[in-house]
Parts: C-alpha cells; structure tokens; sequence
C-alpha cells in the first residue's frame, strides 16, 4: 500500500452502517483509517460486515481504531461482548500480588484481543499510563492502574505486550500523563501547574517504561489536550510543538506514530474550528488527527485542511504492526 497519497486524519461514521454518502466520502477522502464507538457497534456480524465495508472503501487493510479499556469505556458491550474490569482493579491487587495481577491481567487482555481480532480491529486504544493523583478528575479515575507509578508502567506494559501478540496494535495514553488533569478535557481545558522536574519524576515515567521496552517501537501514542505551564504555558500538549517535540519525542523517547485525542472535545474550543484544530494537530508534530464524532459536513472539511501523511509518520508506520498488516 503507498501511503503516500493517505491523508493524515483518521474518521468516524454515523452508525451501524455506512451510508451511500458516506461510502461515497470515503472513498474520495483517502483517511489513514477510522475508529468505531458504540454507536457503530450492535452484534458481532455487524461490526465485521461494518469493518469490512469502510476498509474496502480506502482500498487497504487500514487501521481500525477502538477504545475498548475495560470498565467504563469499552465500546463492545455486553451482552453480545464480554464486560471488563476497570484497569483500577488489577492496579489494586499489585500491591499485595503483583505476579497474581499480571496473571489475571494477562488472561482480561487476552479475551479483549481475541473479541478484536474477530471483529476486524487492529488498533485499541488502551491502556491508559497516566499516574492517579489526589486531584485526578473522574473523567480519568478507574480507567488508570495506580497512584504508583511502578505499578503503572509494568501492568501497561503486561497490556501492550498481549494486545500485539494477538496482532493489535496498541495505544499508550494520555501522553505525557493525564492524571493531574483537575477537569475533564471532553468539557473544559486543563491546566497543571506542576513542575518540570516532577512530572519528569511522576508523570512521564510509565510512558518511558513502555517506550524503552522491547516492544516500545511497537506501539502508538495518543497526546492529550492539556496546558502543562511549566512546559507550554500558551498551548495544550496535542498543539504545542515544544510539548510533542521537547517531551514526548526527547524527553520521554517515543519515536513512534502519534495521534491527537479527539478533535471534537471542548478543550480545544479556543482552537477554532474543528478544520483548524486538525491543521494545528499535525503542525504541531502529530503525525494523525483523529476526528470521533462521524458528521459529513465536518470530515469534508476536515479533508480539505489536512495533509498527507508527512514522510515520517509513514515511516513510524511502516516501524510498527503495519509492516505486516498492510500486506494482509
């Protein structure tokens, strides 16, 4: 596949089908690839027959995007899917047992990939690395492991090391870290005031931990919509080019492909439109945009602000599962 001519932005639909019109967009607009809610998602037939449609539209075994945590956010629910646990659970069991809780994680993660794999899913949003606080807004809460930050990196990457020996692709969020975050980003912006030094200390770490493993050039990032002062205090993470380039490339050391959160979230209300936020995203060191919310008006706009996918993000492609994906 050359990917070349692949827009640097990935879409969503309205439902458990694709309209003629969508059908139609799609094949037009050349996406990277598309991510699914629970809105799309109504048996297991369906969703493959839905997988299969959107990845004959672009022409390629694209990726398939789903937050499927466990928990709260899975977007295959019960009953026609298994329900888990939130990630909180297994964080809490590694205090007294930490082998027990790599176990049972282990056997949670292993029966989520195989639900994927048979839908058609190659890429899930999980886990999530960042380190709970005393402030951490709910929005985040049970999603996360731990307040330790030790318990963080090592069940994430328990996580990320089954989810890609079933072939799915994982990504590690909320790069830099989500869990000084007071507010929740779906609504408002916001703001950690905490230091440099600390959140290198803290926050950062469970992603390094990841990054430098064995299977770290394996995986995706998605970049969250946070001012951290101390770093940018103009700009949040997902469009701030010192945050991405600086932190997430530099500091912490992950050289692979980067997505933005959602686009469509009210903490990049000040950001314009939802055109500009996209254009934004990848000028500032993104290397997709990610769109949720599956409105034509919006994705038609959205195609025309952004790029192709830049030469490098190709190549963080090609260094992940998508060498041997896109043959398939």
């Amino acid at each position: 596949m050359d990917l070349a001519n692949t827009k640097a932005v990935i879409l969503s639909c309205a439902g458990v089908a694709l309209s003629e019109a969508e059908r139609a967009f799609f094949k037009e607009a050349h996406p990277l690839g598309f991510i699914l809610f629970a809105r799309n998602c109504e048996n297991p037939v369906q969703v493959r027959a839905l997988i299969d449609d959107l990845r004959a539209c672009v022409g390629w075994h694209c990726p398939i995007l789903i937050d499927q945590e466990g928990g709260r956010v899975q977007r295959f629910k019960p009953p026609m899917w298994r329900q888990y646990p939130p990630m909180r659970t297994f964080g809490d069991k590694a205090r007294e047992d930490m082998d027990g809780a790599l176990e049972d994680l282990r056997f949670t993660i292993l029966q989520m990939a195989e639900e994927l794999v048979e839908a058609g899913v190659n890429v899930n949003c999980a886990p999530v690395l960042d380190v709970l606080q005393d402030e951490t807004h709910d929005a985040i809460g049970d999603r996360a492991f731990s307040n330790e930050l030790q318990v963080v990196g090592r069940l994430g990457l328990c996580v990320c090391r089954h989810l890609l020996s079933l072939g799915i692709t994982p990504v590690i969020k909320h790069i830099p870290g989500h869990g000084r975050g007071k507010v929740d980003s779906h609504k408002d912006l916001p703001h950690v005031a905490e230091s440099l030094e600390a959140l290198q200390k803290n926050d950062f770490e469970p992603f390094r931990i990841v990054v430098k493993s064995d299977v770290g050039y394996r995986v995706w990032a998605m970049v969250a919509h946070i001012v951290y002062e101390d770093i940018d205090s103009e700009r949040p993470a997902s469009v701030s080019p010192g945050v991405i380039e600086k932190i997430i490339r530099q500091d912490i050391g992950f050289e692979g492909f980067l997505v933005s959160d959602d686009l469509d979230m009210e903490a990049l209300g000040a950001y314009g439109p939802i055109e500009a936020r996209a254009t934004l995203t990848i000028e500032a060191g993104c290397d997709a945009a990610l769109y949720c919310a599956g409105d034509m008006q919006v994705m038609e706009k959205i195609v025309k602000a952004v790029p192709n996918l830049s030469l490098k993000a190709r190549k963080r492609l090609q260094n992940s599962l998508f060498d041997a994906n896109m043959a398939a």
